[in-house]
């Protein structure tokens, strides 16, 4: 494995009824005007938006509102997340949601305290150099954005999607209260699961030796998410799944699997293309086209898929060769992710190959990428043709 240093300033409080026991007491060292950044309007019908209101009032806390961020969230709301921000000289973010309210606050907050425009760092033409400090509260297992620096973000104008981060958009805390994911719908259930499980491959699949620890983990949280997984989809309202699924998302991303290895992200720049185009659920682009990717690479990751089907799929070896068993266990990820809902074909989204060069060029805009093995664009355009 390589050297390392890890670092996460996030204090995580996971459990029921954190909410009330500890946001007063995370928020007040920060400040006392607070921007409340939320999606749309979920929090409101499950009673989240109504509880947390009354806990800043009875705490004499200031309180703006930016409702309305995207599932995709776009430059415009950060746009006007940053203006409120300066305007109003806020002190604290408080984003409440999943994923994308938590990208996009990292955005606001990187944005406020920057006076060019948000664009800059997010396409890393300008470095970020501090930012306002945020707290979450989670309502979705998905992203692990509640206990990491990373940030994704569309500019739907030009049609541009890239993954952003930095040292300065951790968030200071993130509560984790189960009972906040149980009027998640189905759809969105499958698609955290999808996601997380992703997460958890971009960085399983990496060129460093002697990294037995860092495998058996990431195998570790996907044999979890495979066995809660289905029971939670067919059992929305049981809060023990839900608290599994809840962890698993936070740990396939905050760090903890990636020490000393480099992750390949490759799958994920190719989706955020397709989505860039399109609009689609990030986590529906990626069930979609991670498998195609694990095929294209069949022979440059043969132990690697070999490891998976044995270990984590179950797949018995017996008299078959190393890549028959990686092409098995290929089949079972498509089966799983099919068993619980998820899309497998890009038509699915009434995507055909009509805009597959615009992808393609979108996702090579940096140039070849993916650390396991890298991407030309022609390799993009062959896994786009497979993933039809």
């Amino acid at each position: 494995m390589d050297n390392f240093i890890y670092y996460n300033p996030t204090r995580l409080i996971f459990g029921r009824n954190q909410v009330q026991e500890h946001l007063v007491n995370q928020l007040r060292p920060l400040g006392k005007k607070v921007l409340l950044v939320y999606g749309g309007g979920s929090i409101k019908a499950n009673g989240l938006y109504n509880e947390v209101l009354s806990i800043l009032s009875d705490g004499d806390f200031i309180v703006y509102e930016l409702p309305g961020v995207e599932p995709n969230p776009r430059l415009t709301t950060v746009y006007k997340g940053v203006n409120i921000c300066k305007n109003e000289k806020i002190d604290v973010l408080l984003a409440v949601g999943g994923g994308s309210v938590i990208d996009c606050t990292k955005a606001i907050a990187a944005g406020a305290k920057y006076n060019g425009d948000a664009w800059d760092f997010i396409t890393k033409k300008a470095p970020v150099q501090s930012a306002l400090p945020f707290g979450t509260i989670l309502t979705l297992a998905a992203t692990g954005s509640e206990m990491n620096a990373g940030s994704v973000i569309t500019n739907w104008e030009t049609q541009e999607k890239y993954g952003w981060g930095s040292p300065y958009t951790y968030p200071k805390f993130s509560i984790l209260d189960p009972i906040n994911t149980l009027t998640v719908p189905k759809n969105h259930t499958v698609y955290g699961i999808v996601d997380m499980m992703t997460h958890v491959f971009e960085q399983y699949f990496h060129k460093q030796t002697n990294t037995q620890v860092q495998e058996y983990m990431c195998e570790a949280v996907l044999k979890a998410v495979i066995e809660a997984g289905p029971k939670l989809v067919n059992n929305l309202n049981d809060l023990e799944l839900r608290k599994t699924i809840l962890y698993s998302g936070t740990i396939a991303l905050n760090g903890m699997l990636q020490m000393g290895v480099r992750g390949d992200w490759a799958s994920h720049n190719i989706e955020h293309a397709v989505s860039a185009v399109y609009d689609i659920p990030h986590a529906g682009g990626l069930a979609i086209l991670f498998p195609q990717w694990m095929r294209y690479h069949l022979d440059k990751g043969e132990t690697k898929l070999y490891n998976l089907a044995v270990r984590v799929w179950g797949v018995n070896p017996e008299g078959k060769s190393n890549a028959e068993v990686a092409e098995e266990g290929i089949k079972e990820l498509e089966k799983f992710w099919s068993l619980i809902g998820a899309p497998n074909r890009l038509a699915d989204y009434e995507i055909d190959d009509s805009k597959l060069e615009i992808i393609a060029d979108k996702a090579m805009i940096n140039g070849e990428f993916g650390n396991f093995n890298k991407l030309n664009k022609q390799d993009v355009i062959q896994i786009l043709n497979a993933s039809l």
